[in-house]
């Protein structure tokens, strides 16, 4: 006859795993006094920091108690797997009290992080967005810009050419009186060219930011003509304006 007490164990239901909270946070276009100050001050309490390429040395001196870990994807360099990145939230979600997950820009946009949202949901697992500044209102900023103007732009379409192996290139460019490439580097050109074939004018006002609000930012301005003509070279992460509304002011 089976012990009772070992068939008692047996059926035990197994521990529910504890886990900690995760944030998602945006850490906005580089400049460390840029993020947000409920950013700033999860970082200061963080136990763990998976933190992007793009994310800055200045930016990590917020958090120096926490476990840094480079999960970064730069364009044309080898990177952190998605599903590795979501699979590592959730170990160290299972490993600390509050984990952070920081992210260039802002975490919602072109920042996968419906892919984590759903990993650490599937999970259980408490989590938490952080919005930061995307970059489209950091260079405008920057560039004293506004991507939109009274009678001229009510309308700015935000977008990236940039896709994974399995997805399909942009064909149709997307509408709106103003548009704004992500990571643009590389592909401005072939957008500039995308353009001229739907009849947008070739002195279509550009404006191009490259590490937008970092000490070596660079702002440069040309029209639609020039821009698929090729860019320089660019070392650091590029953002592309385009439209009537980037026209340089008239001084009255």
């Amino acid at each position: 006859m089976p012990n009772s007490s070992n068939s008692s164990n047996s059926n035990a239901a197994l521990p529910t795993p504890q886990y900690g909270k995760v944030y998602l946070i945006g850490a906005g276009p580089g400049a460390a006094d840029l993020i947000t100050v409920r950013g700033a001050r999860l970082l200061a309490q963080a136990d763990v920091v998976l933190h992007d390429a793009l994310v800055t040395e200045e930016m990590l001196t917020l958090c120096p108690q926490a476990v840094l870990l480079s999960v970064g994807k730069r364009s044309g360099q080898r990177s952190t797997a998605q599903h590795a990145i979501n699979r590592l939230l959730v170990e160290c979600a299972e490993k600390y009290a509050l984990v952070v997950r920081l992210k260039g820009g802002d975490p919602m946009l072109f920042g996968r992080a419906d892919e984590e949202l759903t990993a650490l949901e599937s999970h259980g697992i408490e989590v938490e967005v952080v919005p930061g500044i995307t970059a489209a209102l950091a260079a405008a900023a920057a560039s004293r810009q506004p991507l939109t103007k009274r009678g001229v732009s009510r309308s700015v379409a935000l977008f990236t050419s940039s896709t994974a192996p399995e997805e399909s290139q942009l064909v149709q460019m997307p509408i709106g009186d103003t548009l704004v490439q992500y990571m643009g580097g590389r592909e401005a050109t072939a957008t500039a060219r995308k353009l001229l074939a739907q009849g947008f004018s070739a002195d279509t006002p550009v404006v191009v930011v490259e590490n937008c609000s970092r000490p070596d930012q660079q702002v440069q301005r040309l029209v639609l003509a020039e821009l698929e003509l090729g860019l320089t070279r660019f070392s650091g992460p590029v953002l592309v304006m385009i439209g009537t509304a980037l026209a340089a002011r008239k001084l009255i």
